[in-house]
């Protein structure tokens, strides 16, 4: 992506214009905010200004745009996984993780399961469970490779099982 903060062209993609995952703090980042806001004006999804919210901290915000969506799509995978996000921004990762959980057991054996695990691992390595956090991303990586996801994704995964491999190392 053109114009992108320098040194941040190999961050994987966070899946937003603008927007990608900085291999240290595993925490998306805006890298262009000329693209992002761009692609903001562009959309008409509430769950890609929840992200953007989220992204920038912004919990509150992102809670009552959530709420609104959350009450016309209920059944929206995104915003069930942005509900758990907005508790992980708010400093309530133990709650994030009992919601991630539940999407865990109601996705087991789909598309999004690795998805939620990669979410998950993110909770984790940010409360500072970093052994819980190896486990989610390896599973996640393990099954994003079976199921032959998107190279980003798998690069996604692999960056973050990497980081928190080194965080545990180490702690060790």
């Amino acid at each position: 992506m053109q114009g992108d903060v320098a040194g941040t062209s190999d961050w994987p993609e966070a899946g937003f214009p603008g927007v990608r995952i900085n291999p240290v703090s595993l925490l998306p980042e805006i890298v262009n905010d000329e693209v992002c806001r761009a692609a903001l004006a562009q959309s008409t999804d509430p769950a890609d200004h929840i992200f953007v919210l989220l992204v920038e901290g912004h919990a509150a915000e992102a809670a009552e745009l959530l709420a609104e969506a959350r009450f016309k799509d209920p059944e929206s995978f995104r915003l069930r996984a942005f509900e758990a996000e907005v508790l992980r921004v708010s400093h309530r990762p133990d709650r994030a993780l009992e919601l991630f959980r539940q999407l865990l057991t109601e996705f087991h054996g789909t598309d999004r399961e690795a998805l939620v695990l990669q979410y998950m691992g993110k909770v984790q390595y940010t409360s500072g469970n970093i052994s819980g956090a190896v486990e989610a991303f390896a599973r996640a990586l393990d099954l994003r490779v079976a199921h032959s996801a998107d190279a980003a994704l798998i690069y996604s995964s692999t960056v973050a099982l990497q980081r928190a491999r080194d965080v545990l190392d180490l702690a060790c």
